[in-house]
Parts: C-alpha cells; sequence; structure tokens
C-alpha cells in the first residue's frame, strides 16, 4: 500500500517532469541558460534513501525526459550519476543519523540544504551541458552556459522551498 509521502514523490515526479517539457525546456535566457527544474526530484530524495534506489530514480526521471525530449541518453546519465552522489554529498553537508528519513529542505537544514542543492546543481550541469556540447573547443560559451544554467535552476528550486515554506508557516498559523 502506498503511503502518503510516496503519493507526494510520485506528484512530485510527475509535476517536474510536466513542468520541465512543456514550460522551462522552452525557456532559454540569453540564448545560453535553460533551467532543469526536474533535478530537483533527486534533491528532494530522503536522506538516507537506498544508493540503488535513488541511482535508478534519477535514471528514471532523466530517462523519461530524454524520450520527451528527444535527447539520446543525456539526462539519463547526469540525473544517474547525481543519484549516485545523493547519499555521499548528504553526509558531507547534513549529520544523517540526525535527519534520517527526512526530506532534505530549507526550513530543515537552512544554509546547509543550499549548498547541497547548488553542488547537485553544478555537477548536473556540468556533466549533462559537457556531454550536449560533446566538446571543450569553446570553454568560455560551455562555462557560461552552464553558469547561467546553474544560476536559473537554483533560484527556482528556491523559489519551489520558498513556496513550501509559506504553505507550511500558514498552516500552522491556521492551528
Amino acid at each position: 500500500m502506498l503511503k502518503s509521502s510516496n503519493i507526494k514523490y510520485v506528484i512530485l515526479f510527475v509535476l517536474l517532469v510536466l513542468l520541465q517539457v512543456v514550460v522551462f525546456n522552452r525557456i532559454s535566457f540569453l540564448g545560453y541558460g535553460v533551467p532543469f527544474i526536474y533535478i530537483y526530484f533527486v534533491i528532494k530524495l530522503p536522506i538516507g534513501t537506498n544508493r540503488s534506489f535513488s541511482v535508478f530514480l534519477g535514471f528514471l526521471i532523466g530517462f523519461i525526459i530524454d524520450i520527451f525530449c528527444y535527447t539520446p541518453g543525456i539526462n539519463a546519465a547526469a540525473t544517474t550519476f547525481i543519484g549516485f552522489l545523493c547519499r555521499p554529498l548528504q553526509g558531507l553537508f547534513f549529520m544523517t543519523d540526525d535527519y534520517e528519513e527526512q526530506t532534505p529542505s530549507l526550513s530543515l537544514l537552512g544554509s546547509a540544504f543550499m549548498k547541497y542543492a547548488i553542488l547537485m546543481v553544478i555537477i548536473h550541469h556540468v556533466i549533462l551541458i559537457s556531454i550536449e556540447s560533446f566538446s571543450y573547443f569553446n570553454l568560455k560559451i560551455l562555462l557560461l552556459r552552464i553558469g547561467i544554467s546553474t544560476i536559473l535552476t537554483s533560484l527556482l528550486i528556491f523559489a519551489f522551498e520558498g513556496f513550501s515554506l509559506k504553505k507550511k508557516n500558514s498552516w500552522q498559523r491556521t492551528i
């Protein structure tokens, strides 16, 4: 039987895939930066998630994005890799024993979540955009694309976190 937290992750998965495919893939900031918001799903996996499961979920969301975007495994490769690094990076930024089975969030972890999310975004974007360009010939443009996409994605992740924080605070005030 599905727990309510599992249902939330399924909804988040579907919502992020739809947002990425329908909205964010059509956004190009200065012709260089594209927000890849779907990686928010991997970032929000509960602390202490089994590494094999996070690798599988990373691959799955990347593969589905690849299907809709007609990209030959680029997104799957990048999200599989950050799924692989998810557990070690969580251990680097948070005391995983203290937060076992909790979802990483700005309200729970503060600046540690910000550092964790930004590092995950940077790693994902370096892999994704490097594979996509398949060349380091014009390193300046490659770094510009990685930088702008990282900023856009990170800002959107923190905006999503802000909405969930506002929703939680307004719900607590009504009690």
